[in-house]
């Protein structure tokens, strides 16, 4: 599993991750921006704010409840069957996370349709499972999974509001720039959501860099 740069790599005996291992997930080591996984729904379902805020929540739902499970089971699940045990941790998570969004809106569950499902095999959810919360307690498992968890939805949700209001001219399907704006409809596309990615990517690594240059 990709894990680049993650507060799994931190020695063992090292304090609990706290707010630094939150920050890590939510932006240093953004899983989208920084560690470029979950690219599948990232890019397939940001082309409106809606769904690309649902598809996050879902995600951050899954993250949490799993990693909390791996965290609280790790002692029992035997090293021949752990990925397998984690992957029907995961995918139980996922059902309930469908069953949770049809109740809440059938309109935006058909819009991510197989989005939802392909959950279970998001990089982001079984890289923490493995990577982190099978060697951790509950708590620093809880902390790692909301800042990864919240990372991935502050970039799937700028993706999508950068891709609705310039490509539909809308935000929550509002209008934004009035009626003689003529949408750049290449930003709802394929097409554009690759140049939007990319040009959130070149942003966030700028910053990091900057900020890592202005410390002591």
């Amino acid at each position: 599993m990709h894990n680049h740069g993650s507060p799994s790599a931190a020695p063992q005996g090292a304090p609990p991750p706290g707010l630094h291992t939150f920050l890590q997930g939510l932006w240093r080591e953004n899983p989208v921006f920084i560690q470029v996984l979950g690219m599948c729904p990232t890019l397939a379902v940001s082309n409106s704010v809606v769904n690309a805020f649902s598809m996050g929540v879902a995600t951050l739902f899954v993250l949490i409840m799993s990693n909390m499970a791996v965290s609280l089971v790790r002692h029992w699940v035997p090293e021949q069957i752990r990925i397998a045990t984690f992957i029907v941790i995961i995918a139980t998570f996922v059902t309930v996370a469908e069953y949770l969004l049809q109740a809440v809106s059938v309109e935006v569950y058909q819009a991510l349709g197989a989005y939802v499902p392909l959950i279970v095999v998001n990089c982001i959810i079984l890289g923490r499972a493995e990577a982190f919360a099978s060697k951790q307690p509950l708590w620093p498992a809880l902390v790692d999974a909301l800042g990864t968890g919240l990372g991935f939805v502050v970039a799937i949700f700028m993706m999508g509001a950068i891709r609705e209001v310039l490509g539909s001219g809308t935000f929550l399907g509002w209008p934004v720039f009035g009626e003689h704006f003529e949408p750049w409809v290449i930003f709802v596309l394929p097409g554009g959501g690759f140049f939007v990615l990319g040009a959130l990517m070149l942003g966030v690594v700028t910053i990091n860099n900057r900020t890592k240059r202005g410390t002591p």
